[in-house]
This record gives structure tokens, sequence and C-alpha cells, in this order.
């Protein structure tokens, strides 16, 4: 199953305010997760895919052309 998530033509500002509250949507839910009673690998797991999350939006912000009016998204979300 295929879910269209986002497809479309946006401004550069609104591309990346769309992405940036995704990405950290998925980091709070990584976030909510971490628990007391989570163990230490499934914590350094997390925190791993948190700092990973916070690399790609980082180098996201620092590389998208600016110069550039608008950004093409075609975001699909692969269900197997």
């Amino acid at each position: 199953m295929e879910l269209q998530l986002i497809q479309g033509i946006f401004s550069t500002n609104d591309a990346l305010t769309l992405i940036s509250q995704m990405i950290e949507s998925k980091i709070s839910y990584h976030e909510k997760k971490i628990s007391s009673n989570s163990t230490e690998e499934d914590i350094k797991n997390r925190e791993s895919k948190i700092k990973h999350l916070q690399k790609e939006l980082f180098e996201l912000r620092n590389n998208i052309n600016l110069e550039n009016n608008t950004v093409n998204i075609d975001a699909v979300i692969k269900i197997n």
C-alpha cells in the first residue's frame, strides 16, 4: 500500500516549514518513547535516530536553494 503524503510545488519557505514540522514530529515521537523502563540499548538507538534526524534537517536548511522560489515535493509512504 502507498500513501501519497505530500505532492506539489511549494514556496521554499513553505517547503522548509512543512518538512521541518514532519521531522520535528518524528523526533518528538522518539523522545516520548524513551521512558524510565526503556533499556539502555533502546535509549541509545532512539537517541541515534534523533541525532540523525536533526542532522538531516540541518543539512536540508543549509543546502536548499533559497534563490529558487519553489520546491517540488513528492513524498510517498510505502507500507508493506
